[in-house]
C-alpha cells in the first residue's frame, strides 16, 4: 500500500501554519485521506476560511482548528492546553509554521523572531505535546526543514543575531536547528514508538515574505518566477512522513522527495544537537 492509498479515518493529525502555503496544502491531502485535522494558525478569519474549503473540497467534516501565535510561548502553551482539553491523543504533529523577516525583530519574548518560531515553536509545542503523542502510539513527528539547512551555522555566541542580521542567515540557521532538533529527539525517544524526521519541501511558491517589504516581495517574486513546485507539490514530502506504511518504523532521517538523504555534515554535530536542546530548554523556560 502507498501513501496515496493510506486510510487515514481514525488519526488524529495537527498541522501547524496550515492557512496557506504547503501546510494548507498538507491538511488538505490528509483530510481527504479521512485524518481528522486540527489546523494551527494565529489569524481567525484565515482560518475560518481554510477550514471551511478543506471540507468543501474533501467532505470531511472532522477539520478544525486553534488559535496561536507560535513565535509567543504563552500563545503555545494555551494551544497545547486546549489541545489536551479537547484531545486524548495525538497521531501526528506536522511542524510547518515558519517564516523570514527583512528585518530583525524580536517577540513578545524578547527572542529573535526568526529563532523563535521556526526552531522555538518547535521545539516547545513538541515537548508539550509528547505526553498525548506517547499515548496514541505508534505516532509521528514531521519537522518541516529545508535544503537552505545545509548553509545554516549555529553560533552560540550570537545565536539571536544581535549584530550582523540577515534574514537569510537567520533563516538557515533556523532551518539547521530544526534538523539538529529532529535528530536529538529522535535519539530521545528511542523505544517510545514515537518517530521523528524532517522533510525537505523543495523550492515552493508560497505567500511567505509578500507583506515584509519591497525587497522581500521583489525576492519573493523572484523565487515564483524559479520555482518549479506548486504548494501541493511541495506537501508530498509532508505527507508521505505523516501516512506512509512504509516509514512507520523511521526516525531521524532527513527527508527530500519522499527519499532519505544524508543532510549536511554538520547536521550530525551532536555536541552541537545536545547544546542546542539545553539552550532552547533555558529559553522556553522547559523543565529537563
Amino acid at each position: 500500500m502507498t501513501a496515496n492509498q493510506t486510510n487515514l479515518s481514525d488519526k488524529v493529525i495537527m498541522v501547524s501554519g496550515a492557512t496557506d502555503g504547503i501546510g494548507q496544502a498538507a491538511a488538505l491531502i490528509l483530510a481527504r485521506r479521512g485524518a481528522e485535522i486540527v489546523g494551527v494558525g494565529r489569524n481567525p478569519q484565515k482560518c475560518e476560511q481554510s477550514t471551511q474549503m478543506i471540507k468543501e473540497l474533501t467532505g470531511n467534516q472532522n477539520v478544525n482548528y486553534l488559535l496561536a501565535d507560535l513565535s509567543s510561548q504563552q500563545d503555545i502553551r494555551d494551544l497545547a492546553t486546549e489541545f489536551k482539553q479537547k484531545y486524548d491523543h495525538l497521531d501526528v504533529l506536522v511542524n510547518n509554521a515558519g517564516a523570514a523577516f527583512a528585518k530583525r525583530q524580536e517577540t513578545v519574548d524578547g527572542i529573535e523572531m526568526t529563532f523563535a518560531l521556526n526552531h522555538l515553536n518547535y521545539f516547545l509545542l513538541t515537548n508539550l505535546l509528547l505526553d498525548v503523542l506517547k499515548s496514541g502510539a505508534p505516532a509521528r513527528i514531521v519537522n518541516v526543514s529545508s535544503r537552505l539547512h545545509r548553509q545554516g551555522v549555529m553560533d552560540f555566541n550570537d545565536l539571536q543575531f544581535q549584530r550582523g542580521y540577515s534574514r537569510f542567515k537567520a533563516y538557515r540557521r533556523s532551518k539547521l536547528a530544526n534538523v539538529h532538533f529532529t535528530y536529538e529527539l529522535a535519539r530521545q525517544l528511542q523505544g517510545t514508538s514515537v518517530t521523528v524526521n524532517a522533510a525537505d519541501p523543495g523550492l515552493v511558491k508560497t505567500n511567505a515574505g509578500s507583506n515584509d517589504g519591497l525587497l522581500s516581495r521583489l525576492a519573493k517574486g523572484l523565487v515564483d518566477a524559479i520555482a518549479a513546485q506548486t504548494p501541493e507539490e511541495g506537501a508530498q514530502t509532508i505527507v508521505y512522513l505523516a501516512s506512509s506504511l512504509e516509514v512507520g518504523g523511521v526516525s531521524g532521517k532527513f527527508f527530500r522527495n519522499q527519499q532519505a538523504i544524508p543532510s549536511s555534515k554538520a547536521s550530525y554535530d551532536r555536541q552541537v544537537a545536545d547544546k542546542l536542546w539545553q539552550v532552547s530548554a533555558q529559553l522556553t523556560g522547559l523543565s529537563q
